[in-house]
């Protein structure tokens, strides 16, 4: 008997910098075919929407510090955020390589989200 895996939730945060060569008109049309992409994936039920974030935040540290900006380096802005559903991190992965918006300068990170609570034992420390 063969047992299918349960798919998981996927955090997708997208991070860099617009390609500073391309043109307006090459910006709205690939905004225009990520859009349409997202749209697809959402509807064959392989990704939830998540939100774009705005330039502007806060950081807050040990002891309350806070700072300007939610980032240590320009290269380093989280742009937006949304879910992939899939059965492994490789699927994950082959489903966020389709974004037509890498070709433009962003960067994508994938990560496994953890449905447990945080503990001593499954925290890194």
């Amino acid at each position: 008997m063969t047992t299918k895996s349960t798919p998981s939730e996927y955090l997708v945060l997208c991070r860099g910098q617009w390609d500073k060569t391309a043109s307006q008109d090459q910006m709205a049309k690939v905004i225009d075919q990520f859009y349409i992409w997202l749209d697809r994936l959402v509807d064959e039920g392989k990704m939830k929407h998540g939100q774009r974030l705005k330039y502007e935040g806060k950081t807050v540290g040990r002891r309350n510090v806070v700072t300007d900006g939610p980032f240590s380096e320009s290269k380093e802005v989280i742009g937006g955020y949304w879910f992939v559903v899939a059965n492994s991190l490789d699927e994950a992965a082959d489903i966020a390589a389709g974004n037509p918006c890498l070709d433009y300068g962003l960067v994508l990170e994938i990560r496994p989200i953890d449905p447990d609570p945080a503990t001593v034992d499954n925290t890194n420390m």
